[in-house]
């Protein structure tokens, strides 16, 4: 039996086509391996949004060199967007590599390794009508993509030209895939696109939400990621009404500086970013809200980011991914002049870093004696005597009293600790289900 060994880069979206990699070669008679060194076919799906992530790649990559080395039977695949930003570069750079196979490929993916060798990056237009069989193996939480590509074109961004323009999913694939993870078990699903607000089929993104509200088996529903300038009130009503709509939201800001976003093609300025921060825990108090910062934008000045910490301050958010611009191939950003200093960059991106810190830390020790409903993921990965799971806001929390708990059950849990990354909880016993909609205060 032949044997695949896949090593991910990146997002979320990387991790689901690793899925559906694994999902098509095991339905040729593949088995997943954890050890390259077991393996027939070493496949890396790579991530080339930020230069950290390609480095790490070419790090990888240069170590399965010495694999094919030792077994030149063994057949290596780079996937993902380094293998579609770079192509045939790439055989130039690394001429032990066996095939290149952009994202938008990968239902190919038997036809291309049947083949002695081969550079695939064309385009497909029918992406979005192909259901591609996914090998997941979480059993309580999946990722569903509900559309590929983006049509924003932020001048920092590869992914247009990594993952094509967009192209949204039929919305009864979508609802037919979930209605089968119900069915086998899961509780949780998170919809997948670079910009999900922008989906359209014969629904729009709220349309799809209030259907897969009504699937049975499903009790959390999760999506990634917004883009501000396209959130509607129909969204924001769909957060506030759904039960199974989980009151979170990533929100990516990226500046302070309303001159630097639309330098960046944001599209919408500070002012405007804020109204809708303020609509959000209007209409759903409670809800947490996450988000992206660019530190060192070609042509930051030092007011500006001093705008993007008093960002910070006023909105305060749960958490949020932090980054020192890099300049990737063939983005407008990486032409523009200004470009800054890596001491200047890191700088910023510590400030940035020490002030949400401190934030998150405050806004998660105030959730200390409340009651919070936990889906149960498995063991801590610090501490295998105790379970972990996430509040329905998106937070961690580590559970004492394991061993009358198994994966997939919503319990309530009552926070006792409080760090900067997670939370500490003990069950509650009680029949009493109270969700983030409904937190309550406890006399401790």
């Amino acid at each position: 039996m032949p044997k695949v060994y896949i090593k991910t880069f990146g997002c979320q979206m990387n991790v689901h086509d690793s899925e559906k990699m694994v999902g098509i070669l095991r339905s040729e008679g593949y088995t997943e391996v954890n050890n390259p060194e077991d393996a027939d076919i070493v496949i890396l799906n790579t991530c080339s949004v930020r230069q950290k992530a390609e480095q790490k790649f070419f790090s990888q990559l240069g170590r399965i060199k010495s694999l094919k080395e030792k077994r030149p039977g063994v057949k290596i695949a780079v996937a993902g967007c380094i293998a579609q930003q770079d192509g045939v570069k790439l055989l130039e750079r690394a001429p032990y590599v066996d095939y290149v196979i952009g994202p938008q490929n990968i239902p190919f993916l038997q036809d291309i390794i049947e083949s002695p060798s081969g550079v695939v990056t064309k385009e497909n237009p029918f992406i979005a009508d192909i259901d591609i069989p996914a090998e997941r193996k979480d059993g309580v939480r999946a990722f569903v993509n509900i559309m590929y590509g983006c049509d924003n074109f932020c001048s920092y961004c590869v992914v247009p030209y990594t993952r094509g323009r967009e192209k949204s999913r039929a919305g009864d694939s979508i609802i037919n895939e979930i209605r089968r993870l119900a069915e086998n078990g899961y509780k949780e699903v998170t919809l997948l696109g670079q910009n999900v607000n922008s989906y359209r089929s014969s629904l729009n993104f709220p349309g799809l939400l209030r259907e897969i509200n009504k699937i049975n088996g499903i009790e959390r529903i999760r999506f990634v990621t917004s883009h501000p300038k396209d959130i509607s009130d129909e969204l924001i009503y769909a957060i506030r009404d759904m039960e199974k709509v989980c009151e979170h939201i990533h929100l990516p800001l990226q500046s302070g500086s309303t001159r630097i976003l639309g330098v960046m093609n944001r599209r919408y300025t500070y002012g405007e970013y804020l109204k809708k921060i303020e609509r959000l825990r209007r209409e759903a108090p409670g809800i947490a809200i996450s988000s992206d910062i660019i530190a060192g934008f070609p042509g930051e000045t030092d007011g500006d980011h001093s705008l993007t910490i008093n960002a910070l301050k006023e909105i305060e958010f749960d958490g949020i991914f932090a980054f020192k611009f890099s300049q990737r191939p063939r983005t407008k950003a990486s032409g523009m002049s200004g470009q800054l200093s890596d001491d200047i960059k890191f700088e910023r991106l510590y400030e940035i870093i020490k002030v949400q810190n401190e934030i998150t830390e405050k806004k998660n020790k105030g959730l200390v004696g409340t009651l919070q409903e936990i889906l149960v993921e498995g063991e801590s990965e610090k501490n295998n005597n105790r379970l972990t799971g996430r509040t329905r806001t998106n937070k961690v929390v580590n559970i004492q009293g394991r061993d009358c708990l198994t994966r997939g059950e919503i319990i309530p849990v009552k926070i006792i600790k409080a760090f900067r990354h997670s939370l500490e909880g003990e069950l509650i016993r009680s029949n009493e289900n109270v969700g983030a909609r409904h937190v309550v205060p406890l006399d401790i």
